[in-house]
């Protein structure tokens, strides 16, 4: 089964970071190349961790697109999904999550608009799900990601030193992600 096969049955929530992702990012290539569906946030500048998660429920009740959910999120994304996983009563919907450069929002050189998202959510999260994290990563030390992402109870994927894995890292459209993507749709332990 190709990419495109395993990923036509399942809505893709694209959830980007603070302050959007630009149109380098593979976030908004993927939008533009694959049709999936970005969660477009009220403010993007000075985002509160409550209007975001409110906005994600938002986007999975409405319309009438009842195909099982994937969420694929960046940066503050992931601190979304962490977050929303713990209070939403809607994580039935979601089939799995590929969670791209997860921040430590606790750090203290963290731009006081990201402070809302403190303290970080350390819950398990209810549905499988795969963390990419850099080896570099300037907004998250490898550490720290190691440790969130063991109480996420999520698999990692290291992909080296690549920055915050957007558009300055030169991935491109990612055709790795997309099939790391497919690769956790098609997963024995995530079909219904």
């Amino acid at each position: 089964m190709n990419t495109a096969q395993a990923l036509a049955g399942c809505r893709v929530l694209l959830l980007p970071g603070w302050l959007g992702s630009s149109e380098g990012h593979w976030q908004t290539r993927w939008a533009a190349l694959h049709g999936f569906e970005t969660v477009e946030q009220d403010d993007w500048t000075w985002p509160r961790r409550g209007d975001w998660m409110a906005r994600l429920d938002d986007v999975l009740l409405t319309g009438t697109d009842r195909r099982p959910v994937v969420l694929v999120a960046h940066s503050l994304g992931c601190q979304l999904v962490a977050a929303w996983a713990q209070h939403s009563r809607h994580t039935g919907l979601v089939r799995c999550a590929l969670l791209v450069a997860p921040p430590d929002t606790e750090r203290a050189d963290m731009p006081p608009q990201l402070h809302n998202w403190r303290p970080m959510r350390r819950g398990r999260l209810p549905f499988p799900a795969v963390a990419v994290v850099s080896s570099d990563d300037p907004y998250c030390a490898p550490v720290q990601a190691a440790g969130m992402c063991a109480d996420w109870g999520v698999r990692v994927v290291e992909a080296g030193p690549r920055g915050h894995l957007n558009d300055a890292s030169g991935l491109g459209d990612w055709p790795q992600g997309l099939a790391l993507l497919a690769g956790l749709v098609n997963a024995p332990s995530v079909q219904p």
